[in-house]
């Protein structure tokens, strides 16, 4: 029974009901400051170029392999109520700018690692919390100063972009390939209105397709099907393509309520069936009316509505996602029409080509040459479906990165640099503050450097001389200095080449820091008796794969 103090005459004041737990002060701030320590030095290891992957599997013993910070905190079942915080950046990171996951829970960690010392020197977490804040703000400030603003459509730029982005994962080998999909894929999907420039990434289909090697991944001017030709007499092939974008069902409508046909004799049932077909043939000849030599239906296609389109050698397929139509009207300029009937010339779409093609052992329908298209796909490729899954997210970052840069035109060069930089300058700039609040500048600083350290640590270079070199060169003002993890060098990254949007890094410092103010906020945790997902007060975070 948990219980608080007592009255005058002794009797116990019952506050929380029986089972639960509670977790306070110190206690409580060192019990959650070691569970997002060990979320943070979970994926650590999988941060840069040289960073190692991780296989999660799960209860019904699924694999994933990866080391993209994001999926592996999504698949980790994860007990701890801190360390579900710590999942939640990534999360956030992941949604808002698709990259920088890892780097943003290593930071998170690294706040709090060193918060935690100065909470041993009885320095208050709210002071230290405030000290974060003003640190983070001016963080941002001197982020400025180490900008390159570029031009929102520079291919080149977009293209290194994009390879920066994927250096870091399995693809690396197929990286600058890949790249190049990334950015036209991008560049044909961009919205340009005022001069400021949008992407809507949802305009972009991806289609998974074992067989083949990442390389022989395709961009498609138009939209893959994972849909087969209804009818066997169709033709494969069509070209100049003008497309009726139906999302009906063509059937007979069956009536809502029950009804019976009393028939006489058996001339009413032919005369029936031959209205019944009459009212088909309609259907098929109104298609045919407008032009139109493919139907692409969102639901059913009736057998002898079939057999007439085949007759009239017009292609259709049926069944398709209602996410797949709404791409397919902005690839093929047509309009999408619940009712044939409502169907007419300047609702079709058009296309160059429309073909059924063999990829591996699967039919599917490419609809390409699309004029100007506003919604394209990839085919990507790849040996075994673990590797594209994982080219899968490689190129999802890669695509967010790209999309990052559009919309925020701005870019700052990568392997730490920037955090070295910013490092130095609130090292700097701590000294003009008075009070507690300089050492948690100070310790922010240092956590800054957690990024280059574990880049060093990874690539197996010895991270105290690493961080001694960076230190020194970035103080004779070579800002452009990070951790070469290839060579093993702390090198110059502006003749590397080596970019990162501006958008990513303010993410990272935004969300580390508000999450480890969070934590540290935290002096008491109680936890009902129902879940048993709450750790015993000290004790250690509990962590399971699901």
């Amino acid at each position: 029974m948990s219980q608080v103090g007592t009255t005058p005459e002794g009797v116990p004041i019952i506050l929380l009901k029986e089972g639960t737990r509670q977790s306070r002060g110190r206690d409580a701030q060192r019990n959650n400051i070691r569970a997002a320590k060990l979320i943070a030095e979970i994926i650590q290891t999988s941060l840069g170029p040289r960073g190692m992957d991780k296989m999660l599997v799960d209860s019904l013993g699924d694999i994933t392999i990866t080391n993209d910070g994001a999926t592996i905190l999504k698949e980790i079942d994860v007990q701890h109520p801190a360390a579900k915080m710590m999942v939640e950046v990534a999360k956030a990171t992941d949604s808002e700018v698709g990259d920088g996951t890892t780097s943003a829970v290593v930071l998170a960690g690294a706040l709090l690692e060193k918060a935690e010392s100065l909470i041993d020197d009885e320095i208050h977490p709210v002071i230290i919390a405030e000290g974060y804040k003003k640190a983070s703000k001016k963080a941002m400030e001197f982020l400025t100063e180490i900008t390159i603003n570029i031009e929102p459509k520079d291919r080149r730029i977009l293209e290194k972009i994009a390879n920066t982005s994927m250096q870091t994962k399995l693809v690396s080998i197929e990286a600058t390939d890949l790249a190049k999909l990334v950015v036209d894929a991008t560049l044909k999907v961009i919205e340009e209105k005022n001069d400021i420039f949008k992407v809507n990434l949802d305009n972009i289909k991806i289609e998974k397709k074992t067989g083949g090697s990442i390389s022989d991944s395709e961009l498609v001017s138009g939209i893959i099907l994972d849909k087969e030709i209804v009818h066997s007499g169709m033709p494969r092939k069509i070209e100049n393509a003008k497309i009726a974008l139906i999302s009906e069902a063509l059937e007979i409508k069956k009536t809502e309520f029950e009804a019976k046909l009393n028939i006489s004799n058996p001339n009413q049932i032919k005369s029936f069936m031959e209205e019944e077909n009459q009212m088909l043939k309609d259907m098929v000849n109104k298609i045919k009316s407008t032009g139109a030599n493919v139907v692409l239906c969102q639901k059913g296609i009736d057998d002898v509505i079939q057999h007439y389109l085949s007759k009239d050698g017009i292609l259709a397929v049926r069944r398709i996602k209602e996410s797949d139509m709404t791409k397919l009207a902005k690839a093929t300029g047509g309009r999408i029409v619940g009712r044939v009937d409502d169907l007419n010339e300047g609702d079709l779409g058009l296309a160059e080509n429309v073909e059924e093609k063999r990829v591996e052992e699967d039919n599917w329908v490419f609809i390409e040459g699309c004029k100007n298209p506003k919604a394209i796909s990839i085919l990507l490729r790849g040996g075994t479906q673990r590797v594209i899954d994982e080219a899968d997210r490689s190129l999802h970052d890669a695509l967010m990165v790209v999309k990052d840069v559009i919309e925020k035109p701005k870019i700052v060069y990568g392997g730490g640099a920037p955090e070295a930089f910013i490092a130095l300058k609130l090292r700097d700039w701590s000294k003009s503050l008075s009070g507690r609040d300089q050492l948690a500048v100070e310790k922010f600083a240092d956590a800054m450097e957690s990024i280059p350290l574990a880049l060093a640590r990874n690539a197996g270079m010895n991270p105290i001389d690493t961080i001694t070199q960076l230190r020194s060169k970035q103080s004779k003002g070579e800002k452009y200095t990070g951790v070469d993890v290839i060579n093993g060098t702390v090198a110059d990254f502006e003749k590397l080449g080596i970019m990162e949007p501006v958008k990513v890094k303010e993410q990272i410092i935004k969300s580390a820091t508000e999450t480890a103010n969070m934590i540290l906020r935290i002096d008491n945790i109680v936890a009902s008796s129902r879940g048993s997902a709450m750790p015993t007060p000290g004790g250690m975070p509990g962590m399971d794969m699901g």
